[in-house]
């Protein structure tokens, strides 16, 4: 059962020569693929967001009572 979006899309595509469709299913994997890489970001982030804070906050806290230590960038490089 396809929703009426995507019943316009295959009409669409398929007013299209053969060549042209493949381009345009090329970019639509493209684009969905990319679509779903930003969804598990997404997804990935918001479980992890309440620990980022807190360490944000831990950090802040430690810099004001003069417990931190700026970091050395040379061994990194």
């Amino acid at each position: 059962m396809s929703s009426p979006a995507i019943q316009e899309l295959v009409t669409l595509v398929e007013s299209l020569p053969d060549t042209v469709q493949n381009q345009v299913i090329a970019h639509l994997r493209d684009y969905i693929a990319d679509l779903q890489d930003e969804q598990r970001w997404n997804t990935a982030f918001n479980r992890t967001q309440s620990a980022l804070v807190a360490a944000a906050r831990q950090a802040k806290q430690q810099r004001a009572a003069g417990q931190a230590t700026p970091i050395d960038y040379n061994p990194l490089q």
